[in-house]
């Protein structure tokens, strides 16, 4: 699965043997240095380390971790929690200071970061699942090596902080795993020039065929500067236009001239089926010579709900999703290395799913790049608080914010998921305000986004979205047949049964929250576990053999994919730690034959 043309690996500075995908798949540039690999590592459990100066270049370490794995994990080398303060130091070559600017990205440190270089203060960040940068050009020496400092702080036990399915519990207990402290993501560097391309944004048009383009740029005055684009298919131009930067940026509306988009759309537009992606080339120019320059891609396809289905490119879609907890035993929440992350969607996609619900997780850029490439619809989580509070919210919106920044314009994701059964708004249905938290958030989002589709709180308590979204792990196809088989059973379903123990609607009238006329997804259901895994939690329920597993997924997706639903979310792809619930093991090994469990699936 090579890249498309033009789009680079690691460059030549990145030292690392074999090429890896660029981090930043949708804005990459030629050369990035790769700062992944040992680093030193220090706990500081009684908070000493800023008052002791740790970040001096001459402080003492006295361990050694591999990053990007977290230091719970057995990857990382370490393999020890309890640790909420965990500092970092590496040496490193970075591009040489001067004309250009240095910029040293950090795409996930849970939950708030410090950066030094040489000793300067370079970054500050908090929230835990979506990466940050810093301007370090000040901050460097003419020596071969420059010390970089980074201290993290997680707080074990807090419910206000966004921390998805990781444990407040010293060990991890019914759904919930172990923690993810510090750096979990790739460490990076690049060189860029003074003025230089900082954001990009691609959106569909109203047209078939339409662009939507916003190119921010940064680092020096604007005058002069203009943005060139080209886009191209299979080696065919669709399209060049150059506009001039007005105030930092450039807002246009491309337009791809090809005949197929008339006679054979489906050859241009994306889809699971057909993940056609265009190539993009960027280059800013000051009065017509070339200053920074950088690849993208971008895929045509428009999603919306019409009556009570959802619609995918103006037609309906049923979605065949699976739930995915990006959970891997010997790293955690970090992907062991960049194949796996392939390999998790070419799994999904060889078991007949068309999508994926990313579950109380982030996704790492790579692996939205392979959904946009191979062809994965993506329902997005953003990790939960668990406690309603202003500080709550504020740390929940502020991550929503860098999120949808980094990742709108991946044409794989089709929906934003703002809460998940009612964690973080425990008391939806009697209490007012977090009933206005969950419309606030979908409200938001919708602000951020309007060409996608937001689930406001999904598998129960529905009071905003554009989808209702219900969980219910009965093991009886019969029972799912009676609640969810026809129109009016769905309709009965929503209005008196609580399969998950609450109401699946709430609301006060006129509010969005006590009639629904559009798509209801059964997102999520199944469950089941297979006894033959190791000692754990089982699941919903339990099956003896490897016939009655698959007996019990084709009597549960069978009834799920009858049609009267606009589609299902399987629980999950894989085990998690306690939950024995996949259709692989946690090693990704299915636990039948591949086709004999994409028959049982419908795939």
């Amino acid at each position: 699965h090579a890249a498309p043309s033009g789009l680079p690996a690691a460059g030549a500075a990145s030292g690392v043997s074999g090429a890896r995908l660029h981090p930043r798949p949708l804005s990459a540039r030629e050369e990035w240095t790769d700062l992944d690999g040992e680093w030193e590592l220090r706990f500081d459990d009684d908070d000493r380390g800023l008052l002791e100066g740790w970040w001096r270049p001459d402080a003492a370490f006295d361990r050694t971790i591999t990053v990007p794995f977290p230091p719970e994990s057995r990857l990382s080398g370490i393999e020890e929690d309890g640790h909420a303060t965990v500092w970092y130091r590496r040496r490193a070559v970075l591009p040489a200071p001067g004309d250009p600017r240095v910029l040293l990205h950090f795409e996930a440190v849970d939950y708030r970061a410090d950066v030094w270089v040489n000793g300067v203060h370079v970054a500050t960040h908090e929230g835990g699942h979506v990466g940050f940068h810093g301007d370090v050009t000040h901050a460097l020496h003419h020596d071969d090596l420059q010390t970089i400092v980074v201290r993290a702080f997680d707080d074990p036990r807090s419910l206000e902080q966004p921390r998805g399915k990781q444990d407040w519990e010293a060990e991890p207990h019914v759904i919930w795993y172990g923690r993810t402290t510090g750096i979990w993501r790739q460490v990076w560097a690049e060189a860029v020039p003074a003025a230089h391309i900082s954001a990009l944004r691609w959106s569909p048009g109203t047209r078939v065929g339409d662009i939507g383009m916003r190119v921010e740029t940064s680092g020096a005055a604007a005058e002069g500067l203009s943005v060139e684009a080209r886009f191209s298919f299979e080696g065919v131009e669709l399209a060049r236009s150059l506009h001039a930067v007005t105030g930092g940026e450039v807002e246009a509306v491309v337009t791809a001239r090809d005949p197929r988009l008339d006679t054979e759309p489906e050859r241009l537009l994306w889809s699971p089926e057909t993940p056609n992606l265009i190539d993009v080339s960027l280059r800013l120019l000051r009065d017509g010579t070339t200053v920074d320059g950088i690849r993208s891609y971008v895929g045509l396809r428009t999603v919306g709900v019409e009556g009570e289905r959802v619609e995918l490119n103006g037609r309906p879609y049923f979605l065949r999703l699976v739930l995915e907890q990006a959970y891997w035993p010997q790293s955690h929440l970090a992907a062991p290395d960049d194949d796996a992350l392939r390999q998790e969607v070419e799994a999904a996609k060889r078991l007949g799913f068309n999508g994926i619900r990313l579950h109380q997780t982030t996704a790492d850029p790579r692996f939205l790049y392979w959904c946009d490439r191979l062809g994965l619809l993506v329902w997005a989580d953003a990790p939960a608080a668990y406690r309603f509070s202003n500080r709550a919210l504020a740390r929940t919106t502020r991550e929503w914010l860098e999120l949808v920044d980094r990742d709108a314009s991946h044409p794989s994701i089709i929906a934003w998921v703002a809460f998940n059964e009612s964690w973080g708004v425990p008391a939806l249905a009697a209490n007012a305000s977090q009933r206005h938290a969950v419309r606030g958030l979908v409200g938001l989002l919708k602000a951020l986004d309007p060409s996608r589709l937001v689930i406001g709180n999904d598998g129960w308590e529905y009071v905003s979205g554009d989808i209702v979204g219900v969980h219910d792990y009965t093991q009886s196809g019969t029972e799912l047949a009676a609640r969810y088989g026809t129109r009016d059973a769905v309709e009965q379903t929503l209005a008196t049964e609580r399969p998950g123990g609450r109401r699946l609607l709430v609301g006060e009238p006129g509010a969005g929250g006590d009639a629904v006329a559009g798509p209801v997804v059964l997102s999520e259901f199944g469950g089941g576990g297979f006894t033959r895994c190791p000692q754990g939690w089982s699941g919903y329920g339990t099956v003896n053999d490897e016939s009655a597993f698959l007996d019990r997924l084709r009597q549960l997706v069978g009834t799920a994919a009858t049609g009267t639903l606009a589609g299902f979310c399987y629980t999950q792809l894989t085990d998690t730690l306690q939950e024995r619930n996949g259709i692989l093991d946690e090693n990704r090994r299915p636990k039948a034959g591949i086709d004999a469990l994409r028959d049982a699936l419908g795939g």
